[in-house]
């Protein structure tokens, strides 16, 4: 009885872990966080809440770049 539910568990698991590496989207993540800052300068150009969510990406996918770029400072035109 109980082997059914663990058989659906365990395709389901399979299927989840087969389209996420088929996807990869820390990996896309990472490019867009990336692209934003290459584009945009060290700080992202717009709100608070954008550089926020760009910063927060680049943190989770690219951790060893990061503090670099949390230090530098924009300067009157936002750009660093």
């Amino acid at each position: 009885m109980t082997t059914i539910p663990a058989l659906i568990a365990a395709t389901t698991t399979l299927a989840a872990g087969y389209l996420l590496g088929r996807l990869r989207p820390w990996l896309r993540l990472g490019d867009w966080a990336v692209d934003q800052i290459r584009f945009a300068g060290p700080w992202a150009t717009g709100s608070r809440a954008r550089q926020l969510c760009v910063l927060l990406a680049h943190a989770v996918t690219e951790p060893r770049t990061t503090w670099r770029i949390i230090r530098t400072r924009p300067d009157k035109e936002g750009r660093a």
